[in-house]
């Protein structure tokens, strides 16, 4: 089975193309990860922009060709940005003519793929207690699950753009700005359980991905030296009182950071400090598996599962 699994996110656009007999028989022919900033004014009213989708809608096209010549189905998903635009057809009604319908999944289906990814990922932490954590550009999937059972599971409204563009008027981010990341990611977390176990804590998606490159200063980006990496509390703790105190400009230069994400990196990590904190953990495993990994283990044939 062939499958080209494209992931239409707010602040990325994403693309697995694979192909699998089963769970243990993948075989990745092309992965990509554009950034096109779809969902630019999250923090607003939320309405698509034109040059966001026009950037999107090229990235589409160039995954559709791959697909085709492949001989790979596509399948297509949406997250907050589509979730919560008032205008997400201008965007699906011309996606839906280069990809097929692109379906926009709620963010309880959001988190079971990220947690389908992660338990197939990481299956001696599945069968513990395991917290796994997706941060996109615009929320935030959080599923706690006990020896495979999932025991809690939300979206929450904390992506990296939309707090960026709530909160970030200067450069650097003044103090008070970053406090009002911080307490309303606090706010939120607060009806969330994360401490007890205690869990593995999984962490998936570009925020958390580029904190372990950076961790490690990879020069380019490497998925065989970020999967699996053990992201400490000190490292991230280091990592967020740089990013605060550094201009974007120098945070462009920073080893491991994609320059297109350095506006709002910063945000993404206050998001997993304080996640990995609450849950009182050392470390953040980093899992380089996310969403479409999920959908692809979902659309495998029910023999090779």
């Amino acid at each position: 089975m062939r499958l080209a699994a494209i992931d239409v996110g707010t602040n990325t656009t994403l693309l697995l193309l694979a192909e699998a007999t089963s769970a243990l028989d993948i075989r990745v022919l092309a992965e990509r990860a554009e950034i096109t900033r779809l969902g630019r004014g999250i923090g607003g009213d939320g309405r698509l922009g034109a040059t966001g989708i026009e950037r999107t809608l090229v990235v589409l096209e160039e995954y559709a060709a791959l697909a085709r010549a492949h001989g790979a189905p596509i399948v297509a998903v949406g997250t907050e940005a589509l979730r919560r635009a008032p205008n997400a057809t201008d965007f699906l009604a011309p996606a839906g003519k280069l990809v097929g319908p692109v379906e926009v999944i709620d963010g309880e289906r959001e988190a079971a793929l990220s947690y389908r990814a992660a338990a197939s990922s990481f299956p001696a932490a599945a069968a513990g207690t395991m917290v796994v954590v997706d941060i996109g550009g615009g929320s935030t999937e959080i599923i706690r699950s006990e020896a495979g059972a999932i025991r809690f599971r939300r979206s929450l409204p904390l992506g990296s753009v939309r707090l960026t563009e709530r909160h970030v008027r200067h450069d650097p981010a003044t103090g008070e700005e970053v406090a009002a990341i911080q307490a309303e990611v606090r706010h939120a977390l607060d009806a969330v359980p994360l401490a007890g176990g205690p869990p593995v804590v999984i962490g998936t998606a570009g925020t958390v991905t580029t904190l372990a490159a950076m961790a490690q200063r990879l020069a380019s980006y490497d998925p065989a030296l970020v999967h699996g990496y053990r992201l400490t509390l000190a490292a991230l703790e280091d990592l967020v009182r740089t990013l605060r105190g550094a201009t974007q400009a120098e945070r462009e230069g920073m080893p491991g950071l994609d320059p297109r994400r350095a506006d709002v990196i910063l945000a993404g990590a206050c998001v997993l400090l304080e996640i990995a904190r609450r849950a009182v953990v050392t470390e953040v495993v980093t899992s380089d598996r996310g969403l479409l990994w999920g959908l692809l283990y979902e659309h495998l044939p029910a023999s090779g599962r």
